[in-house]
């Protein structure tokens, strides 16, 4: 992973002696509201329903055991003793007293994290595949690449004020695990006829108050032209999109008004002035960035006998066997696999992890998985090169810490913003739904029965929980001021992205139990052999869904 040079360091340290001065002036009363406002925000810190949040930057999903162990005490000392994963694989405190902010994130400076960028009209943080390095369906390596968008946005003078926030994914492998069509720019890996490895490049992309899904504005681009692509794409949007409503200043808004062939044709008159410019990679360059990448020290292993000790234990110990089966992946590296740590345990907020948690996972890493943790867009974590034969007493040590349940990509491993039990910009309530999903359909024999299905919870439009895009998606919308919950089926976040249609009237909270019931009832009678929810869907419409909700529900 990358790691800081004195002048990441530097700069660093001198944002948090910055803000400590930003924070202590606004507290004293010289700095308003509104002059505060802009500095908070580009320092992670939101002002929510009942104290301030501060998103913690987490470039790329990828953190070390030292990292957890500074979250873990941060949360223990600054909050309430647990934290969050959000969708953009950062972390959030919920509860920091805003006079301590700058004492955290001075304790993050120390282990080379900050939350800088975390929220604000700029580049967010980069996101990618949980599974980057060592899937065995990845035809490159994206992290790199995150990593040289990382050090090229970070600051960028003339990005730090746009028109609205601004999200860039990678992928690098067949399958969309970083979900790029919803993005503003979705940048994909893919290889040209003569197995060449450049970029296909998406914008527009979004979900929110009026969903997107990208579009493609590059089929090919060599990769030393990506910087000065995306460049380009920035300062099309920066110039033209809107800044007389938030409400319509993403790109997706300019790149629909415009047309995607006129975006397209501005992007490339722009790009033409800046093509072999200074930001122009080079082999040395995209070398250098790969070197922060390189495999741990994997040991030589049989795959043949690793895979028989493995289905030895598997029969011999059945919970254990389900477990694999459910939350393990194949890895390209023979005798190991991949590790998915679930934070979707029934009667606990999806994607909250205690600081004991963070403690254990930490130590976990340091004895199982070369250090080294991911979080996940998901909401979980992965422990990305674990042996086969050190499954079992990695097993036993998460299933202790309530963090081996066995529903990775099943109904109830929901992904579930914060909503309003603690923001301030949502209509309704998200844990308290996810939660009575969880109860209601806790029976792992009927989750595996209904196969794959995305559930996705927001509290409001800025679809935090991307519920646009989930098989299944929840939205809290206020009536009258009362909470209600509208329905929404058929998204995908895949490389098939769409976006969920309304089934219809929204329900009340204490409905929902029952709604997602008779949705899947629906699906379990008319699905055919093989098929999936999303499959299903597809094939019936959304009609035969409708009919039997709110047919049941009058």
């Amino acid at each position: 992973m990358y790691v800081y040079d004195e002048y990441d360091q530097a700069i660093v340290d001198q944002r948090v002696n910055q803000f400590r001065g930003q924070t202590a002036r606004f507290l004293a009363g010289q700095l308003s509201d509104a002059e505060f406002l802009p500095l908070r925000l580009q320092n992670g810190l939101y002002i929510q329903r009942l104290a301030p949040m501060l998103r913690i930057a987490v470039p790329y999903g990828l953190l070390n055991s030292t990292k957890l162990r500074k979250l873990a005490e941060i949360t223990r000392v600054f909050d309430k003793g647990y934290a969050h994963v959000s969708t953009r694989q950062n972390i959030q405190l919920n509860w920091p007293r805003l006079e301590e902010v700058p004492d955290i994130l001075a304790e993050l400076a120390t282990v080379q994290m900050h939350a800088i960028q975390t929220s604000g009209n700029c580049i967010r943080n980069t996101t990618t595949d949980q599974y980057a390095g060592v899937a065995t369906d990845e035809l490159e390596d994206p992290r790199p690449y995150c990593e040289i968008i990382r050090q090229w946005s970070t600051l960028h003078p003339e990005f730090a004020f746009l028109p609205r926030k601004f999200k860039i994914a990678v992928c690098g492998s067949r399958e969309d695990r970083a979900a790029i069509y919803a993005h503003d720019i979705g940048i994909e890996l893919v290889a040209n006829a003569s197995g060449e490895i450049g970029c296909r490049i998406l914008a527009g992309g979004g979900l929110g108050r009026t969903p997107v899904i990208g579009s493609v504005v590059c089929d090919w681009l060599d990769k030393k032209h990506l910087l000065t692509y995306l460049e380009a794409i920035l300062r099309v949007y920066n110039q033209n999109g809107r800044r007389d409503n938030k409400f319509k200043a993403r790109i997706k808004i300019l790149v629909k008004a415009m047309g995607v062939d006129a975006f397209r044709e501005a992007v490339e008159q722009e790009w033409a002035a800046i093509k072999d410019g200074p930001a122009t990679l080079t082999e040395e360059e995209i070398a250098r960035a790969k070197s922060f990448f390189t495999d741990p020290a994997y040991l030589t292993l049989d795959d043949t006998a690793a895979r028989a000790g493995l289905a030895q234990q598997l029969g011999a110990e059945p919970i254990f066997g389900n477990w694999v089966r459910r939350n393990t992946v194949e890895h390209r590296v023979p005798g190991y696999r991949i590790v998915n740590i679930s934070l979707k345990a029934t009667g606990f907020a999806p994607g909250d992890i205690t600081d004991r948690q963070l403690e254990l996972v930490a130590d976990l890493a340091d004895r199982y998985a070369f250090g080294e943790v991911r979080s996940t867009h998901q909401q979980n974590l992965v422990l990305a090169d674990v042996q086969m034969d050190q499954l079992y007493p990695l097993w036993q040590e998460l299933q202790a810490a309530g963090l081996a349940t066995p529903n990775l990509g099943y109904l109830t491993d929901i992904i579930c913003c914060p909503g309003g039990d603690y923001c301030s910009l949502a209509n309704a309530k998200s844990i308290p739904v996810a939660e009575a999903i969880q109860a209601r359909f806790e029976d792992l024999d009927y989750l595996y029965d209904l196969g794959p299905i995305e559930l996705n919870i927001s509290g409001c439009m800025n679809a935090c929980g991307h519920h646009h895009i989930g098989h299944i998606g929840i939205l809290g919308v206020d009536k009258k001021g009362q909470e209600f919950y509208q329905v929404s089926l058929g998204g995908s976040q895949a490389k098939d992205a769409s976006i969920g249609k309304i089934l219809g009237p929204s329900f009340s909270q204490s409905a929902m139990p029952d709604v997602i019931d008779r949705i899947l009832g629906t699906y379990l009678d008319l699905r055919q052999e093989e098929e999936v929810f999303l499959d299903t869907y597809r094939r019936v419409g959304i009609e035969p869904f409708k009919e039997r909700v709110y047919a049941k529900a009058d």
